[in-house]
């Protein structure tokens, strides 16, 4: 069953680095536009962000590969992978939708498009912790600052949006 596992962590590892190619090449947080946009105070400083993004790019890549090597154990046993597909589905979904939101953001220059998609990660995103937490608590507690921090990141699309979309409104006064 190792080999499980093994082919499992490359899968959701290849998945993760596909995610973070995608955001980065969209991502420009020292470019002109994102410079312009008015944010909270409480918004992290730039250099934050690569930390905490390698940080969890790491714990999804583990967290979801174990998991996925478990279910796959499973219909192994059982004879069915419906579990292992429903749960590479909705990793994959996942990580598209993480790896996306910096297209929004950044290249299309929609604070409400990306708040609205930001809501939809953090669904999909406490989703995916509760999945790997119904196989295995410890790796779902390892998960779930990856919840948090897509919930945070929805808040902080938001008052982006709030804030620029009252700057916006002023100025066409």
């Amino acid at each position: 069953m190792a080999h499980l596992k093994m082919k499992a962590l490359l899968t959701t590892s290849a998945l993760v680095a596909a995610t973070a190619a995608v955001g980065t090449a969209a991502s420009d947080p020292n470019g002109d536009y994102y410079a312009r946009l008015k944010k909270p105070d409480w918004n992290p400083p730039n250099e934050a962000f690569p930390i905490a993004w390698t940080t969890l790019y790491t714990d999804i890549a583990l967290t979801t590969g174990l998991t996925l090597a478990d279910l796959w154990e499973a219909g192994e046993i059982t004879g069915s992978n419906k579990e292992a597909k429903r749960f590479l589905t909705a990793t994959a979904a996942n990580l598209a939708l993480n790896g996306g939101w910096s297209w929004a953001f950044f290249r299309a220059k929609q604070p409400a498009l990306s708040a609205v998609w930001s809501g939809v990660l953090a669904a999909s995103s406490a989703d995916l912790t509760r999945r790997v937490f119904k196989i295995s608590k410890v790796r779902g507690m390892a998960l779930a600052p990856y919840a948090a921090w897509t919930a945070f990141a929805t808040a902080l699309s938001c008052a982006v949006w709030k804030l620029n979309d009252r700057a916006a409104s002023h100025r066409a006064s």
